[in-house]
């Protein structure tokens, strides 16, 4: 099945995304020729869009001669010779650099850490003393997994405050997690089928399918996705955030992660890539146990990152692989170097080794509990608090608020524009048939918002809802 993103279309149609997303990827071959493609109504149920729409785009993808229809069997995509490259790039045109939109007043969207919380002054002395340090390996690429001194402190943090018993041997170190979900990707095959949750984060589908496997969304419950859905569904590896599911919030128990990790079990060919994102901040209780540490068949890839914890302009992330897919990975991905700068790499390894991260790690827990609590309070105690109800708000840096208002949608997000208040909608997470209540929730991300503007954020709140 097509899977579409349709979230960053910008002006574009949705015909025109669609039949634009078609097209790429018959040229990309990621579409094989005389390939079979969905019919027009069971795409639109897929997408959730009309029938009219899927029609006009297949329409027009016939008229120029990229597909072709039969009667009473379905369409065909065209067999497409690879055009031989230009010999000359003078009439090619290099479209704008596109500017990120900056001037909301609080933008709940963004992912960003508050300038103030980083450590700008232990970490420019940490770079200092490796740059003094006279290490002749900064100069020096370092193998695919990333330097020793990074990866054992890693292996020893994760044995502090996760109980997860690994070996360095085991990580590899990533720039940002597209780049390691990629890596997956050439590791396991991409002849493989890869699920994903839906609702879920749509960046991790799109990375899948410029990798040129297929990509399967497979629908969640009140306690995560269900492993009978994924029998349903001709699928080897399921990409899973048990401990806090993005956009839900939504904490896996105990009883459905066994049930993940039998499935897994089952055939050789399966695997299950554990995205913990956020699982640091967990404001009740302990940290959960992760499924790589309940795993006894080395059937689950651990993924994290610095990203929230540290900033998001880090693009340093890990993943850790269980002991069966080593010489695999040694094999197929050996030739590549790290792509995190080896001097980044020595000073977060030292930054970790001398405690620096541990502290800094509870200081942002604080800091989020304490700005996640104001926020909150700030809602109850306003006008709008008998409008909305607040959900999933105690892991994680984002919960949902579920609005009941007399505007239409339209009308709301139009009064939060003039008000610069950027707040995203939980029907926008969805791959397929988003129910009606997803309309009016709103994703609240709240890790970069100011705190001493909380208050005068929901007085905007409250002119665009009442």
């Amino acid at each position: 099945m097509i899977t579409v993103d349709f979230e960053n279309r910008g002006k574009t149609g949705l015909c025109d995304h669609l039949y634009s997303t078609i097209k790429s990827q018959i040229l990309n071959g990621i579409l094989k020729a005389d390939e079979k493609l969905p019919s027009k109504r069971s795409l639109a149920e897929h997408l959730g869009i009309s029938v009219i729409t899927v029609q006009n785009a297949y329409a027009q993808l016939i008229d120029e001669g990229y597909i072709y229809s039969i009667e009473k069997k379905g369409f065909f995509v065209t067999e497409i010779k690879t055009q031989q490259k230009p010999s000359t790039c003078e009439n090619l045109q290099i479209p704008e650099e596109i500017q990120e939109k900056n001037d909301y007043f609080a933008n709940f969207s963004s992912n960003s850490t508050g300038f103030e919380k980083f450590p700008f002054g232990l970490w420019a002395h940490e770079m200092r003393e490796v740059l003094n340090s006279g290490n002749e390996r900064l100069l020096q690429r370092s193998s695919v997994n990333g330097i020793f001194e990074l990866r054992n402190a890693i292996a020893k943090h994760l044995a502090d405050f996760r109980n997860m018993q690994v070996s360095p041997a085991q990580i590899v170190i990533g720039a940002g997690t597209e780049s390691l979900y990629s890596m997956v990707v050439q590791l396991l095959g991409r002849n493989k089928s890869y699920a994903v949750e839906d609702p879920g984060y749509h960046k991790i589908a799109s990375v899948i399918l410029l990798n040129g496997a297929s990509c399967v969304p497979v629908s969640i419950d009140e306690e995560g996705l269900n492993p009978q859905a994924l029998e349903n569904e001709e699928v080897q590896v399921l990409h899973l955030s048990p401990a806090h599911h993005f956009p839900t919030g939504r904490v896996m128990p105990v009883r459905r992660r066994m049930e993940i990790l039998s499935w897994a079990s089952k055939k050789q060919d399966r695997y299950i890539i554990e995205d913990e994102y956020d699982s640091e901040f967990r404001f009740n209780g302990k940290p959960l146990q992760t499924l790589f540490s309940s795993d006894k068949n080395g059937k689950v890839i651990y993924i994290n990152t610095f990203s929230k914890t540290l900033a998001p302009s880090f693009r340093l992330s890990f993943m850790i692989l269980p002991a069966q897919l080593l010489p695999v990975f040694r094999e197929k991905m050996g030739f590549y170097s790290c792509p995190v700068s080896v001097f980044e790499q020595f000073t977060l390894a030292s930054f970790m080794q001398k405690g620096h991260y541990a502290k800094h790690l509870i200081r942002m827990k604080n800091y989020y509990r304490t700005l996640r609590n104001s926020l909150i309070n700030a809602i109850e105690q306003s006008r709008i608090s008998n409008f909305v109800t607040i959900q999933e708000e105690e892991a994680g840096l984002h919960f949902l608020l579920q609005i009941k208002s007399e505007k239409s949608m339209e009308e709301i997000q139009e009064k939060l524009q003039e008000e610069k208040i950027k707040l995203p909608l939980l029907k926008d997470f969805y791959y397929q048939n988003p129910p009606q209540k997803s309309s009016f929730t709103f994703i609240i991300n709240y890790s970069g918002i100011k705190k001493e503007r909380i208050k005068e954020t929901v007085l905007r709140l409250e002119k665009a809802l009442l």
